[in-house]
């Protein structure tokens, strides 16, 4: 098994306890203020929350995924396992001044 295999499924399942996380803490705050700009970050969450899940269901459990990344050369192997990377950077940065 490829090694960036296991890091894009890592990241994609972090990325996805990041955005629950996340979303949690929009919810709430869209319940006590009914602010706009908390509703926007909601939808923004959720539209990220179902990428995320295509990314699980295609990193673990599709078969011509994970046949085809394998197939694929290192470079792209890299760059697509980089994309779900730094969605994590960025959710751990947007997490962290969150719950701040």
């Amino acid at each position: 098994m490829t090694p960036w295999l296991e890091v894009g499924r890592l990241a994609a399942a972090g990325n996805l306890g990041l955005l629950v996380a996340l979303s949690y803490v929009w919810v709430r705050n869209y319940r006590r203020h009914g602010a706009r700009h908390t509703l926007a970050l909601l939808v923004f969450g959720a539209f990220l929350l179902l990428e995320n899940v295509v990314w699980v269901y295609l990193y673990v459990l599709n078969a011509g995924y994970i046949a085809w990344y394998r197939a694929a050369t290192l470079e792209v192997q890299v760059a697509v396992t980089g994309l779900c990377l730094l969605e994590f950077v960025a959710l751990v940065v947007l997490t962290r001044l969150t719950w701040q």
